[in-house]
């Protein structure tokens, strides 16, 4: 790991990081945080999604119990916060995280000490540019060994998930939706899925595909005005106004843990009904063969994890499940932004108006500097006043 040693300096003033929000997931975290908050998270090789959602929720600094970058694998997170111009501090002692009380004002001096409520917490290390790029170039040359980790484990798991591939899987009924024959679209929370499905607007609108959410996903749709068809997962990631939204709820059971499902514990909570699907693998893979088995024209996956970085910062140790998914659905998969390419929005009715306008406007000109126009108007002046000049006069 790449560190920034803090310079001595003897100015004792102190910069107003803001009041802290403590949780050891981050993940649960970003529902409490408001603008100005100060994010104290312990989450060693911090995610883009993680990020993502630390820097939507305009933070005024992130402290970090673990590394943001352990050299593990290069991950995307910290490069997201530099992005977005939020400061970035490593404990130097990771117990140190027990120390920070929930809503206590932060401050940090030019030592790079930080301070709660006038209390010393601890030296911190900066992560600034130079030490993101320093950390992530020696990730980089460690990938290698990353990937053959990732491989072995991925064949140890193969074996026992095939029958995914070589047999039908038993897919919870539908009770509201029909996918046979349409188009179903699977968002799950993946980097940059809030920027496809604010492309996919019209696509929503016009194709009207079946949605399935997976978790947190379906609070996604709905602050676009899309209410979800069908919300699959955990339920540990998604608000209990989207479970109440009126979808066909469907949790995720574990079939190597015996079918255990541990969000309808929640479901029950809220007073509501879901169904179990136990299937090996994630719950994207899960909302992708319930699409499958369910007759779907084409599925179109926004958010997904599909490379060795995607599931390496999705913190998973191998992606059997997922190549025997995407090989049993073969051609009927695309990416949102594929759709671009085979979906072409129809032109609004006001865009030719324009077209034809924009085409006339040089012959109306012309027309209007020649003498035939002149001539024209002159005998429709005559005509008007012979036909209808005389009435108005006569009364």
């Amino acid at each position: 790991m790449a560190t920034v040693r803090p310079q001595s300096s003897p100015s004792r003033e102190r910069t107003v990081l803001g009041a802290a929000r403590v949780d050891k997931r981050t993940k649960n975290l970003t529902s409490r945080l408001r603008p100005g908050d100060a994010a104290v998270i312990d989450h060693s090789d911090l995610d883009a999604l993680a990020a993502r959602s630390l820097a939507d929720a305009r933070v005024s600094a992130v402290i970090n119990a673990r590394p943001f970058i352990s050299g593990k694998y290069p991950n995307r997170g910290p490069g997201v916060l530099a992005n977005a111009s939020i400061p970035m501090y490593e404990l130097s002692d990771p117990e140190a995280f027990a120390r920070i009380r929930e809503g206590g004002a932060l401050t940090i001096d030019a030592d790079c000490v930080l301070y709660q409520d006038g209390a010393a917490i601890g030296p911190v290390t900066v992560w600034d540019d130079a030490a993101i790029v320093l950390a992530t170039q020696s990730a980089r040359a460690n990938l290698g060994a990353e990937l053959e980790k990732f491989a072995r484990n991925t064949l140890q798991y193969l074996d026992a998930d095939k029958e995914l591939l070589l047999d039908p899987t038993n897919v919870p009924a539908l009770r509201q939706t029909k996918m046979a024959g349409r188009h179903v679209l699977v968002v799950v929370r993946g980097e940059h899925y809030k920027e496809d499905l604010s492309l996919l607007r019209t696509y929503l609108s016009e194709v009207r595909p079946a949605v399935v959410a997976v978790d947190g996903a379906a609070d996604a749709l709905l602050a676009i005005g899309c209410t979800p068809d069908i919300i699959l997962g955990d339920m540990d990631s998604v608000s209990d106004d989207a479970l109440g939204c009126g979808a066909q709820l469907i949790v995720h059971a574990y079939a190597r843990r015996g079918g255990e499902a541990p969000g309808m514990a929640r479901i029950h909570e809220l007073g509501l009904e879901a169904d179990t699907f136990p299937v090996p693998g994630t719950s994207e893979d899960a909302a992708m063969l319930l699409a499958y088995e369910h007759n779907a024209d084409l599925i179109v996956a926004v958010g997904t994890h599909s490379n060795l970085e995607d599931f390496l910062d999705k913190g998973r140790a191998g992606m059997a499940s997922t190549f025997l998914v995407r090989l049993k659905i073969g051609t009927r998969l695309v990416d949102a932004r594929g759709v671009f390419k085979l979906y072409r929005p129809k032109p609004p009715f006001s865009a030719f108006v324009a077209v034809i306008l924009s085409a006339m406007f040089p012959f109306v000109v012309l027309l209007a500097k020649s003498p035939i126009w002149r001539n024209i108007t002159e005998m429709f002046h005559i005509w008007w006043q012979l036909h209808f000049g005389w009435r108005f006069h006569g009364r």
